[in-house]
């Protein structure tokens, strides 16, 4: 996909380059390919060499000659002999240049026989030497390791046979064979015309291998194309002479889909359809990606293939689709990256050592399966998106046959039969017609679509090529399908992003500045709503949505729109998205911006791309010079049949002094037509010529603008590409130390990032429930860090030991942590003693040791990247990452063992920074392990902490628990009476919520005064206080013998039981009422006018929970049944001017409410006259009363009202019961005439306080209402 070619460039070609052997230099092996020289001489490789490039220099591309040598020929030289397969081999390469501008090349590599008396002496002496040491390995015997080993091996017995058999056919003899060299031709330029490139080069070549000599000399040819041929400008074809027929390429219109001249085609039937999506997403989400195939070609098509197919967002990063063996090294970049690696076809999978494969995606493009990393999102809508893409090839006829094995992250190939190929939903080839595809099998949404595309009549079976019987293409079928299939497809994925991103416009941030402004502070600017627009989306989308808002491409994209304010500074493939979302908007004006995840298939396929390059193709809009004789020397031209000569320098040194066009920027050398048709091709190519120059101005400031963004953003993508022209140690050492200032810069950005989305000051209301937010929160933001932990612990490393680089230095360090330890490490805790019981409880014993062994315990978790990933949730939820890593890097002679010299780890200042980045989380709580592993088995320890002045010495019942969280519930648990105290094991339980604890009333002595119960995680360490203050036991307090108490997570401050001057957050639910009921005396005075201040606190404090983003939402337990929440606001309601009672007889409000349920039913019984509301409401209090006191629980008074209130509050009945209860008679007797439900202006304002709960779904805690029926 050409995205910014170089822009002073008007010619096709830039330079022609032959590159082989050298015969001066002799043969000089390959040290840098890699290869091992136990292989035989003919299997080896040995450097090539540029043998000649024409023109020596142009001023917009400078002839980088290692680059171009080492891309050419890859491998470097082959030889073969007469026995072997020497057919041509094309493949094209890129060169991306600092700036982001890409040069493209095109190379055909072929076998010319060795003429060199020299080389061919060489050969055979290698030959000799190689045969002489096999034969000395085959006669050495192996060291004996046991007695069974000294038998005869098989290789011995058979040495002599095996010896023949190498010098018969593993040999070259010079009298009997004929040697050939590999030699390789190459057109570099500036746009990817890969086709057209392909026809001169293989013209070229037939030229010297046909008996007939070509018309012209080859200097002819190579000058017109280097000089004479013209870029085809934007929307038109060219068409132009090689050495046997026409050449014909052609450019897209400025309204079309970018220049890409690739099969797509090969790339569906080599992965097939769901390899390819996948692929395409991991490409999305910038993933580390590695192409992995024998053939050039193939890793060139794909990468190009993938790039473009993300239209409009274009590749930012490391993008080498060809890597030379000499740079393997580059594999190590802790950078995401876009590589293609050469595969021998001998090695299997298995046996390549990568230096990270934590976050990379691995493609065997020839066995046709991919490696994902774990935790890859599903692109939205995937099953109707391969449908969609499966029915467009379907109608090319092509049903793949390649036999896909997609292994989920863990290398595992699957075998795969052709017949089957219909029925594996894991596939992504899809056979047959599409109206039996899996696909349609399950969804019914497509299956409705496809049932009405077949009633209107159109097969998806037939090929259908759009050609008019009399209009004659200028090239042949198979180009013309693959042009037709190219845009098709493409549409289909452009369409996609077109439909997600409809209404990007609106979120789009408009700087307040000035452009020098911003890019100066560019890295503190937000350029995207990303909450807002997410919270639009279809919530199935926002796992793919949610990372990939959190690319360098989308920044790098709304950068881009910022920028460009009009249509003439935009970009090209900016404007042409923005045209397509303008049709969008234009066709959904009645629902702009209601998201819906209901699949919307491609329709302007037909109009699209598809009939203007049919257009082109039919009708040749312009033709390029003929070849012609030079003006050459006699004798020069003359060339051996079968060799590719070396071409006259000097006629192709420089081009046509005289042609006008070729001083200038747009191809005006087209005007030599017929004089009759002169005028109006002046107009023609006038238009021509602006286009050329508009699109060269446009690119030029492009090409400024990245730079800027380049420099404004540099979130460690500064290199784009390695330096292929020099490997020396200073360049390697300077690339490494860019990479350690990159990630750097990423840990500060990134920590920053995470900082502000957590304290809420970016954060708007996402709308989606409470999971869906923690994917968006933490498998984004989190993931992202565990990525970047991984590419820091990967750089440098020594040996690549497991898929991560991150917890095999933490095995490392725990094994030589257990070996210098004498003593059992990670005991833990030591046991306290039962006197401890009345203190707090104390935190746990910090230990990196102890966490490592917790995650290793979790058998959930079964890969390496999957527990270094666990490890790094939990150390951020016990707020130690930061201390863990600077506890795992305190050993510095195992990172010197594990890292080389130029590793991140090993700069000290670097990683200094790094540790206080990371240290910065501690100022925010996370929640990430316990939210994410929410099946795993975890330890918890519980106290019971009676009161310290009636303590429980005499207590002889027997107590049980039950604890609550967000997650589950334990059920009833015994606790020993002596100790009260248990360890239990139990499913993860979320944050923690409530704790029911009761007794059996058994025993002389059942009352218990209970100050408090503490409950702690084992393997996170948060620990939770629930304050109680309340007896239990018949006939003391409100006869309670079970309660509920509400919890809170307490801070380390209180963990340790420090002196602290302010209160704590959290008091005792029940004191308020404890003082009430125990001694009536002491009953806090508290006014009309605080008792109201009260409850609209409480009410508040709900109003504002609901109002919260639900991922910053507390515990509405809290707010229901805790300290100032409402049931106490309620109950100084009902205490205020209540009669006080006889000495040491309590009367507690459940008694009064019960009063008023008889006197209800009475008047209900009695017929009274009153309004059928009354009645409806009477009916509805007493019914919950007759509920709740039938209950099986032994819950005292005081919980029979706060059950009530909660069930009141959860079904809105609040209001009403209050204004029953102030009209009742019974209030008369049982309040004095200065209480508050006497009067009726204060009654009224509660009511209206109280209603504003009736436009809030209030879901109450399972423990608060269990046993009641309603």
């Amino acid at each position: 996909m050409s995205t910014g070619f170089s822009s002073s460039s008007c010619r096709f070609a830039d330079y022609f380059v032959t590159c082989g052997l050298d015969t001066e230099s002799g043969l000089e092996p390959d040290e840098l390919s890699g290869e091992n020289f136990e292989q035989s001489p003919l299997r080896r490789t040995f450097k090539s060499k540029v043998l000649a490039h024409y023109p020596e220099n142009v001023e917009w591309n400078s002839f980088d000659q290692d680059a171009v040598g080492m891309l050419c020929m890859p491998k470097g030289l082959s030889f073969r002999t007469q026995t072997d397969i020497r057919e041509p081999q094309f493949h094209s390469f890129i060169i991306t240049r600092e700036d982001g501008s890409r040069t493209y090349g095109f190379a055909l590599t072929f076998f010319e026989e060795v003429t060199s008396k020299q080389i061919c002496s060489a050969m055979q002496t290698l030959y000799h030497m190689h045969n002489a040491e096999q034969y000395d390995i085959l006669h050495t015997p192996p060291t004996p390791r046991s007695p069974e080993d000294t038998r005869p091996t098989p290789q011995q017995l058979h040495a002599a046979p095996t010896l023949s058999r190498l010098q018969r056919f593993n040999s070259y003899d010079i009298s009997r064979d004929t040697l050939y060299v590999s030699k390789c031709i190459c057109l570099i330029t500036p746009m990817a015309f890969a086709q057209a490139c392909r026809r001169v080069l293989e013209q070229l070549h037939q030229a010297v291998t046909s008996p007939q000599p070509p018309p012209l000399p080859l200097e002819s040819y190579v000058y017109n194309v280097l000089y004479e041929v013209p870029l085809p400008p934007v929307g038109r074809s060219l068409k132009f002479s090689g050495v046997y027929g026409p050449v014909v390429c052609q450019r897209p219109s400025t309204a079309e889909l970018p220049l890409f001249d690739f099969p797509l085609q090969e790339v569906f039937e080599l992965l097939g359809v769901e390899n390819v999506l996948q692929l395409f997403t991991c490409a999305l989400l910038e993933i580390q990606i590695l192409l992995y195939s024998q053939h050039y070609q193939r890793l060139m098509t794909v990468a190009e293939s993938i790039t473009a197919l993300m239209f409009p967002f274009q590749w930012q990063h490391v993008y080498v689709p060809i890597l030379p063996a000499s740079l393997l090294h580059f594999l190590d970049a802790p950078v995401p990256y876009l590589m293609g690696l050469h595969s021998n076809g001998q090695d299997d999978r298995t046996k390549l050592e990568l230096p990270q494969e934590a976050n990379l995606c691995f493609v065997d493009i020839d066995n046709h399966f991919i490696e994902l990393p774990e935790d890859l999102p599903q692109f939205p809508n995937k099953l109707e998106f391969i449908q969609e893409i499966s029915e467009v090839l379907l109608a090319f006829g092509i049903s793949s046959e390649a036999n896909p094995q997609c292994s989920e992250g863990q290398g595992k190939r699957r075998g795969f039969r052709s017949g089957d190929m219909a029925s594996d939903k894991r596939n992504g080839n899809l056979a047959g017609s599409p109206l039996n595809s899996y696909l349609l099998r399950e969804n019914q949404t497509i299956a409705r679509l496809q049932a009405l595309v077949k009633r209107t009549g159109v097969s998806l079976e037939k090929v259908r090529v759009s050609l008019s019987d009399d209009s004659k293409v200028q090239c042949d079928e198979e180009e013309m399908k693959m042009h037709q299939l190219n845009i098709r497809v493409r549409e289909v994925f452009a369409n996609r992003f077109t439909q997600m991103f409809s209404d990007y416009e609106v979120f789009v941030i408009q700087p307040s500045q000035d452009k020098e402004s911003w890019f100066s502070n560019r890295d503190q600017m937000q350029n995207f709503d990303k909450a807002s627009f997410l919270s639009d989306q279809p919530e199935p989308y926002l796992p793919f949505l949610s990372r990939f808002l959190e690319t360098q491409m989308f920044a790098s994209f709304i950068d881009s729109k910022i920028l460009c304010h009009d249509d003439e500074d935009k970009e090209h493939t900016l404007r042409v998205f923005d045209s397509r979302v303008d049709k969008i908007r234009m066709l959904n004006v009645r629902t702009p911006t209601l998201r819906t995840s209901m699949y919307q298939k491609c329709t302007n396929i037909d109009e699209a791309g598809e009939t203007a390059i049919e257009m082109r193709l039919c009708k040749i809009d312009h033709t390029a010079l003929h070849p012609h004789l030079l003006d050459m020397k006699i004798g020069q031209g003359r060339y051996e049949p079968g060799f590719f000569p070396r071409l006259q320098s000097d006629v192709l040194s420089t081009g046509p002094t005289s042609n006008k066009w070729a001083k200038r920027s747009a191809p005006a050398q087209w005007r030599r037509k017929d004089r009759q048709k002169q005028h109006a091709e002046h107009l023609y190519l006038d238009n021509d010529q602006r286009e050329v120059r508009t699109e060269c101005k446009m690119k030029y400031k492009f090409t400024i603008f990245l730079k800027y963004i380049q420099e404004a953003r540099n979130l460690g993508t500064t290199l784009r590409q390695p330096k292929l022209s020099n490997l020396s140690p200073s360049v390697i050492a300077q690339t490494n130390w860019k990479f350690v200032e990159g990630l750097l810069k990423e840990c500060r950005n990134k920590t920053k990032r995470m900082l502000v989305e957590k304290m809420g000051r970016e954060a708007v209301e996402l709308g989606h429930g409470e999971v869906s937010i923690t994917g968006v929160e933490e498998n984004t933001l989190i993931a992202s860090l565990c990525d970047l932990l991984e590419r820091i612990w990967s750089h440098g490393l020594q040996v690549k030991q497991g898929k991560s680089a991150l917890w095999s230095h933490l095995l490392h360090y725990q094994e030589s942590k257990e070996k210098r330890d004498a003593t059992p490490a990670g005991l833990g805790p030591p046991e306290r003693r039962k006197s401890d019981a009345g203190c707090a409880m104390p935190p746990l014993k910090v230990s990196l040791i102890q966490d490592m062994r917790h995650i290793q315990n979790i058998s959930e978790i079964k890969t390496d990247v999957g527990k270094a990933r666990a490890w790094v949730r939990l150390s951020m939820e016990k707020k130690l990452l930061s201390r863990h890593l600077k506890q795992l890097l305190s050993d510095h002679e195992l990172t010197k063992k594990l890292y080389k010299r130029y590793a991140f780890l090993r700069c000290d200042d670097e990683k200094e920074q790094f540790l206080y980045h990371l240290l910065s989380f501690n100022a925010v709580d996370y929640f990430c392990f316990t939210n994410v592993f929410t099946t795993i088995m975890i330890p918890y320890h519980l106290v019971i902490v009676p009161s310290k002045k009636l303590g429980g010495s005499m207590f002889t019942a027997n107590p049980w628990v039950c604890v609550s969280g967000e997650l589950a519930e334990t059920g009833v648990l015994q606790v020993p009476k002596n100790t009260l105290e248990i360890t239990f094991e139990c499913q993860n339980l979320g944050k923690l919520t409530t704790v029911q604890m009761g007794h059996d009333n058994s025993g002389l002595y059942a009352k218990w005064l209970v100050e408090c119960v503490m409950v702690r995680n084992g393997i996170t360490g948060h620990t939770y206080k629930f304050p109680c203050g309340r007896w239990l036991g018949k006939g003391v307090d409100d006869g309670s013998l079970e309660r509920i108490l509400v919890g809170e997570l307490v801070t380390n401050m209180e963990n340790e039981d420090r002196m602290c001057r302010t209160p704590p957050m959290q008091q005792s639910p029940g004191m308020m009422r404890r003082f009430v009921t125990i001694s009536p005396n002491s009953k806090p005075k508290l006014n009309t006018g605080q008792i109201q201040e009260g409850v609209g606190e409480a009410i508040n404090g709900i109003v504002k929970h609901f109002h919260k983003p639900e991922k910053e939402r507390g515990s509405l337990t809290l707010l229901l049944c805790g300290e100032y929440g409402l049931v106490w606001a309620l109950e100084q309601v009902f205490q205020h001017g209540f009669k006080s009672p006889r000495l040491f007889k309590n009367v507690f409000i459940w008694d009064f409410l019960e009063k008023a349920q008889v006197y209800f039913e009475s008047t209900e019984q009695s017929q009274m006259t009153q309004d059928e509301n009354w009645h409806m409401r009477v009916r509805h209090f007493c019914h919950f009363m007759r509920a709740i006191n039938s209950t099986t629980r032994n819950i005292g008074k005081d919980g029979k009202f706060q059950m009530l209130v909660c069930l009141g509050a959860r079904d809105h009945l609040l209001h009403h019961w209050i204004a029953l209860l102030a009209e009742c008679p019974i209030t008369a007797q049982m309040y004095e005439d200065m209480a508050l439900l006497k009067d009726h202006s204060l009654v009224n304002s509660l009511i209206r306080v109280l209603q504003t709960l009736q436009e809030f779904n209030i879901t109450l805690e399972a423990s608060l209402v269990k046993g009641i029926g309603i």
